[in-house]
């Protein structure tokens, strides 16, 4: 056989299964949050993304103090409180009743994250994946349900351990997990 025949032979081999990969390619829901601060100006946003195992958020902010902060996803879809410290957004997504705390033995719940560090001139980019919920009820906990759900971030790092938010303390920023 010539080369050139055996080249192009191989290149049909070689794309049947990048073909197939692509064609069982599978994308879940997808979400945003418009994330505000406590005077309810825009600074920044999240996607979500639900795929067969859990949900990849990817968040990306400016405006926010330095350092470490926490981040949880909170069981109602509402910021419209925020010069009153985004308190009707809720508890943690929890259906489930688990404790606080990624390192809880008895945890832990559905909206526990990592934490996430704000750099000195305001910037944050992070990404979170979380196996315990789903944008729509597939498997773990609904977060698109009927009073939907909220990403909440507070001033300080979460321990993951002490109840009930990991001493993260005030929450500073909120924005409304909403359907893409």
């Amino acid at each position: 056989m010539n080369n050139r025949i055996v080249r192009i032979l191989t290149g049909a081999l070689l794309a049947v299964p990048m073909a197939l990969a692509t064609a069982n390619h599978h994308e879940g829901p997808k979400a945003t949050a418009e994330i505000i601060n406590e005077q309810g100006e825009a600074i920044g946003e999240a996607r979500l993304t639900q795929g067969p195992n859990g949900t990849l958020i990817v968040l990306e902010l400016e405006g926010l103090p330095a350092g470490p902060k926490a981040i949880h996803i909170h069981s109602v879809g509402t910021c419209d409180d925020h010069d009153h410290g985004f308190q009707d957004s809720g508890g943690h997504l929890n259906p489930d009743g688990k404790k606080h705390g990624l390192m809880n033995p008895e945890g832990p719940d559905a909206g526990d994250l990592t934490n996430f560090y704000v750099h000195d001139n305001g910037y944050a980019w992070a990404e979170f994946f979380n196996p315990r919920a789903s944008l729509d009820g597939a498997y773990g906990a609904t977060i698109l349900d009927e009073d939907g759900a909220a990403l909440v971030i507070h001033e300080n790092p979460d321990d993951h351990q002490t109840q009930p938010i990991g001493g993260a303390g005030a929450r500073i920023a909120c924005g409304v997990i909403e359907s893409k």
